[in-house]
């Protein structure tokens, strides 16, 4: 009798004391809940990255938004069948209708079901892995291959400076050209400084990843807007662009509209406009992604247009041009400068790779073939048109040769496909302050858009000046994202760790900057007077 009594009760007492113990986990438990609320709350930059995460934090959409740019990576194709969905690979086990209605949020609203966007390297805690953020129209994250990740750092770096090249040269002089080698080299190394800089924590993927461990959330919220400030004035130069190439096609069509006339230059904004609009309302971006890869093949066309007329058609080289220009080398500086900033996207590319360890080399590769290009472009251009070369080449060529015709549509379709990528994540960016859900819904997404589109035309028609806007970006915005912050960030990251050779020269490249972006930004003000 006993000895059952011992047993019953025995067992009683080894369930109180496992209880017990477990109570004495929980306890344990929210005390160092409560000692990491703390540390987050004093936004300790020397915390591990994922301890500051204690919520999902703004901007919740710039990885998977900006990777549409990483588009030479052919993304599911599933939106030929209908659907938009994220492979469920990439999502959590969840009911999604194939046609998305237009009642239907951009983001989603707050809530216990919270839909979680893996990263492409699993075994990093992203912040986007628990945001609230939802972006179907966004194809998924994928793994690139190394050929892969070098086509698309090549696609970013390989842009529209290659058409104010020429006219950087013209401006700054022959021995200018050693800026444009020396911009190559800064921003190659601190391209590499980035990376070091997403090594240095578990869950850091993005560029406002970087500023957030780094400087708290202030450091995330000031490099976020200076990012997306960089891309809404990209989609001002496309317009531009799009719009003086289009003038150059038709330059005798005006208009008498309320009082007021409208040029040939007003007329193809105001076109050109509404042509791209329809884009920026799509649901899905992965045709645009892999199209817009495509901007390598397009400025490729443009460069052997105008080599095709220089040789071919007789146009000729006719070597002209003074040693330097004092005067002018801040504007070059600005369009040189303008020519490296892609370092918004190498965050991206860097995660997306299968082989990170290789990034390095994939900068060395991408930015050779830009410096390359860029400096067989300015020399070519140059000797063709010497003084009379303007901010786009493309306005030099001949209008009466099919060559020159070629270039000029190739210039203003280009635009089609890379305007509405880059002002996505701006567009998200805006999507998320939205104060509630039924706010979140698909006709304000289309007003949002078409305000930002609309805002880019009054942009583009009060300062209608490609090269001095285009200066304006590389001595402020790029000079800031590609020479000034990565070395800031790098110098707080890993002070414990630096060598003196390292803080000297991020020290130098910061000082470099700081001075081309007053003294550049002060010159292409000065211009658009």
């Amino acid at each position: 009798m006993g000895m059952k009594l011992d047993e019953e009760y025995g067992a009683d007492r080894l369930l109180q004391i496992e209880t017990d113990d477990e109570e004495n986990e929980a306890h344990d438990t929210v005390n160092e809940d409560d000692d990491t609320g703390s540390e987050i709350s004093n936004h300790s930059v020397h915390a591990p990255f994922h301890s500051q995460l204690d919520s999902p934090t703004w901007p919740q959409s710039y990885r998977r938004s900006m990777d549409v740019f990483t588009g030479v990576t052919p993304p599911s194709l599933s939106f030929l069948k209908g659907s938009s969905m994220l492979s469920s690979a990439y999502m959590r086990s969840q009911t999604l209708t194939p046609e998305y209605s237009l009642s239907k949020p951009f983001i989603s609203s707050p809530s216990l079901d919270r839909e979680e966007i893996p990263t492409s390297n699993p075994s990093k805690l992203s912040i986007v892995s628990s945001a609230i953020f939802s972006a179907p129209e966004l194809p998924p994250s994928q793994q690139c291959s190394y050929t892969q990740s070098v086509l698309n750092a090549i696609n970013a770096l390989c842009g529209i400076g290659i058409l104010s090249i020429p006219y950087a040269l013209k401006e700054g002089g022959w021995c200018s050209l050693f800026l444009l080698f020396l911009f190559g080299i800064i921003t190659y190394y601190t391209g590499t400084l980035l990376k070091k800089c997403l090594e240095s924590s578990p869950g850091i993927e993005t560029y406002p990843d970087i500023g957030q461990a780094a400087f708290g959330l202030s450091g995330r919220i000031f490099i976020a807007i200076a990012l997306y400030a960089e891309l809404y004035s990209s989609c001002i130069e496309y317009l531009i662009m799009m719009s003086d190439n289009l003038g150059a096609l038709f330059p005798n069509i005006h208009m008498e509209f309320a009082g007021l006339h409208l040029n040939s230059y007003q007329i193809c904004a105001i076109i050109s406009t509404l042509v791209i609009l329809p884009t920026v309302w799509l649901r899905n971006l992965s045709l645009l992604s892999i199209v817009s890869a495509g901007g390598v093949i397009a400025l490729t066309v443009v460069v052997i247009c105008l080599l095709w007329v220089g040789v071919v058609d007789d146009v000729g080289f006719h070597p002209s041009g003074t040693a330097i220009n004092i005067a002018k080398i801040p504007v070059t500086i600005g369009l040189y400068s303008f020519c490296y900033g892609s370092h918004s996207v190498f965050p991206n590319i860097y995660s997306s790779m299968k082989e990170p360890s290789r990034f390095p080399s994939v900068l060395l590769i991408s930015f050779s073939t830009a410096f390359f290009s860029y400096l067989g472009v300015a020399i070519c251009g140059f000797l063709m048109f010497g003084e009379n070369t303007n901010p786009q080449f493309t306005l030099n060529l001949p209008t009466k040769l099919v060559t020159s015709k070629v270039a000029a549509w190739t210039v203003v379709i280009t635009p089609l496909t890379k305007y509405a990528i880059t002002l996505t994540p701006v567009a998200f960016g805006i999507e998320e302050f939205l104060p509630s859900p039924q706010l979140r819904t698909y006709a304000v997404s289309l007003l949002i858009r078409t305000l930002l589109v609309f805002s880019t035309l009054v942009i583009a028609l009060a300062v209608p000046y490609f090269g001095s806007v285009m200066s304006l970006i590389g001595s402020s915005l790029v000079m800031l994202v590609s020479l000034i912050l990565p070395c800031v960030c790098y110098i707080q990251l890993r002070k414990d760790q630096i060598t003196r050779f390292q803080l000297a020269a991020c020290s130098s490249i910061i000082v470099v900057g700081l001075i081309s972006a007053v003294v550049g930004t002060y010159s292409a003000l000065t211009n658009m007077v």
